[in-house]
């Protein structure tokens, strides 16, 4: 056994000499080398003291030889060794060993590995006592259970902890409101404990994916802006959808920043079919590019030269969005808790007590940050299964309120930057007579001259409305533009909300 395991010993070390390549004495290892059969070949450097193989190919010369010999010598190795070298990985690293081939998967799925990972990571403290006879039977009883149960049974039961305890988490810093705008008051917290971050899976017709992750974000008062631009998009003829998905580590460590290279999981926020980019989605243009509007809140830059991509642009609101980054799969959304409506005898429950949160914007700068408090319909309001909410009455000049600043829409690249007019974001946070957020969204909008004249064409200068539709309500804007002052004045804000959504909400039977 002695002479066995002495053999064994002596295939593992040499492999080892065999990776670190040639010492600078030379001859030894280069004939320690050549015996255990690895050789150097043209095109191969092994660098001195190094642990890993730096393979260069020149003249069309390969390393597969090289690769070959290493792996027959990984797959020569007995399991036992192996299972004492992944018993010194985490979790993380076990869980990559393990994509590497078959073997290598159900060696890294071993319990006895897994469990010992497990009770690290979430038994509780044990004092410095000693163990006593009884507590001595008990843990090796636990441990020969470990057999009993199937391989990779407590891999499973650690991820299914670690999810846990992730949720956990994510309900005790979201729990805090804030009163004005009903949303959590520690997600820009939220995202950065968490290592929060967003991708596009950009799909082929062919099935082929492409994964690139954000460039650049700004973070605005109800909502997160997120860019993604680059030199190497694919051809936009090829593609067929675009996938929207949160990123997070898989293994949150609380107490080291999220790395660029750690492992990620995704979830699934929206998903947009790219032959939606047409002219009925095109918003605004300037010399350079063309924009288009994907409902939810996506924003996609066309070069108008080549009709290649340009940049995508997304706005996510507030209301559940580290949820919904976080808690999703790759290929199914986060889906919102059911809600249980708040009963009331009142007669008109549900068209009063409303609070709207409105912001329009574009990197960084806001043209428009209001609130509005006890907004109010009646029952003779409905038409058309929607009710009318008047949020700024056209007659009444006092409640007219003016956009700061020139309005447009800022975007870049990496070569060009520039700003569409007449273009920006909209956010809206709608809070019922309870303070909980009743309608949010944000998403791109755009000034445009009615198609008919309307009542704010009285007006002493050029109108214009911005319009915004989805299945829970429409948002219509009135604009008047004052050449005097160079400025845009909101004359007319309205919201026309669903009743199928006010009866879902409060419970009632409009």
């Amino acid at each position: 056994m002695a002479t066995g395991r002495g053999r064994i010993l002596r295939q593992h070390w040499l492999g080892l000499q065999t990776l670190r390549g040639p010492s600078r004495g030379g001859g030894a290892a280069r004939g320690r080398a050549r015996a255990f059969g690895c050789r150097k070949g043209p095109g191969v450097k092994l660098s001195a003291g190094s642990a890993a193989l730096r393979c260069h190919a020149r003249g069309g010369q390969h390393w597969e030889s090289s690769f070959s010999c290493c792996s027959g010598f990984l797959d020569g190795m007995p399991s036992e060794i192996l299972l004492k070298i992944f018993s010194y990985l985490d979790a993380v690293s076990l869980l990559c060993t393990g994509c590497v081939s078959r073997r290598f998967y159900h060696l890294a799925n071993d319990n006895f590995i897994w469990i010992g990972i497990y009770s690290t990571a979430f038994s509780p403290a044990r004092s410095n006592w000693k163990f006593n006879s009884v507590e001595k039977i008990a843990m090796s009883m636990s441990f020969l259970s470990v057999q009993d149960k199937e391989a990779g049974y407590w891999k499973k039961e650690y991820i299914t902890k670690q999810i846990a305890s992730v949720k956990a988490a994510l309900a005790d810093i979201l729990k805090p409101v804030n009163p004005y705008t009903g949303l959590p008051v520690k997600t820009k917290e939220a995202l950065r404990i968490f290592g929060l971050g967003w991708a596009i899976i950009l799909k082929e017709k062919s099935g082929k994916e492409y994964i690139m992750e954000h460039v650049d974000l700004s973070i605005n008062d109800t909502s997160v802006t997120v860019i993604w631009y680059g030199k190497k998009w694919p051809c936009l003829a090829s593609l067929s959808t675009l996938d929207l998905c949160g990123m997070t580590p898989v293994f949150t460590d609380w107490y080291k920043t999220p790395t660029k290279h750690r492992l990620r999981w995704h979830s699934l926020i929206a998903k947009y079919n790219l032959s939606h980019l047409t002219v009925s989605t095109m918003i605004g243009c300037d010399r350079l590019i063309r924009i288009f509007c994907l409902h939810p809140g996506l924003l996609v830059g066309v070069w108008k030269k080549e009709e290649e991509l340009a940049f995508v642009m997304a706005n996510l609101h507030f209301h559940h969005l580290v949820e919904r980054s976080t808690l999703g799969s790759a290929t199914i959304p986060y889906e919102l808790p059911p809600h249980s409506p708040f009963l009331d005898d009142s007669p008109e429950y549900g068209l009063h007590g409303y609070q709207l949160h409105v912001d329009l914007h574009s990197g960084g700068v806001f043209y428009l940050c209001g609130t509005f408090r006890n907004l109010f319909t009646k029952r003779g309001n409905i038409e058309n299964g929607h009710v009318k909410l008047i949020v700024i009455h056209l007659k009444n000049n006092r409640e007219h309120l003016p956009l700061i600043g020139k309005v447009g829409l800022s975007w870049k690249t990496d070569i060009f930057d520039g700003c569409i007019k007449s273009c920006s974001m909209m956010d809206v946070t709608l809070l019922d007579e309870h303070g909980k957020p009743f309608w949010c969204f944000s998403s791109p909008v755009c000034l445009r001259s009615p198609a008919t004249p309307s009542d704010s064409s009285s007006f002493l200068g050029q109108t214009y409305n911005v319009d915004y539709v989805d299945a829970e309500g429409r948002v219509h804007v009135e604009l008047v533009w004052i050449r005097e002052t160079e400025e845009y004045l909101i004359v007319n804000l309205v919201l026309y909300l669903s009743i199928a959504k006010i009866n879902h909400w409060f419970g009632t039977e409009y």
